[in-house]
C-alpha cells in the first residue's frame, strides 16, 4: 500500500515531498516524477537525474493524513513515519489558496479524494513488524 499511496501523490501536481535527515532537508516537487520499486526500495524520480529519492518500504510503518490549522490558512499533508515514530517523509499539498487566501476547492478535493480512497482514516498502517 505504501507504493500505491506514493504513486497517487505523484500523480497530483504541486505536491512538495520533504525529507528530513539530521541537519539536512530536501524538497522535491511531484510534477513529472516517476516511481518504481525493486525489492524493498521505492525510487521516486529518475535514478540518473539530478534529484531522486529512495524510500525503504520496510522501515515506513504508517502514514498520517493531517490538516494543520493556522491563523491564516490550513495546511494539508500526508506524513510518513518509521518504526521509531519519527517522521521520515512528508507530502504537502501546495498552492491550496489563491492570492486572496481563499481555499481552492479543486485542490482541497484532491486531498479529500485521496483521504477517501484510503478508507477515510487519518492513520494508515503498512508494516506491523
Amino acid at each position: 500500500m505504501l507504493k500505491e499511496i506514493l504513486s497517487d501523490l505523484l500523480k497530483i501536481d504541486d505536491i512538495l515531498f520533504v525529507v528530513r535527515s539530521g541537519g539536512s532537508i530536501i524538497e522535491m516537487r511531484s510534477n513529472s516524477l516517476g516511481i518504481r520499486q525493486k525489492d524493498k526500495w521505492i525510487t521516486i524520480g529518475d535514478n540518473d537525474g539530478p534529484c531522486h529519492m529512495h524510500v525503504d518500504s520496510e522501515t515506513i510503518v504508517k502514514a498520517q493524513f493531517e490538516q494543520e490549522k493556522k491563523p491564516e490558512r490550513t495546511s494539508y499533508r500526508v506524513r510518513f513515519y518509521n518504526k521509531e515514530g519519527e517522521r521520515t517523509l512528508s507530502a504537502a499539498f501546495t498552492k491550496m489558496y489563491d492570492e486572496k487566501m481563499n481555499l481552492k476547492h479543486e485542490r482541497k478535493k484532491l486531498y479529500d479524494d485521496l483521504f477517501k480512497k484510503y478508507g477515510s482514516t487519518e492513520t494508515l498502517v503498512f508494516n506491523k513488524n
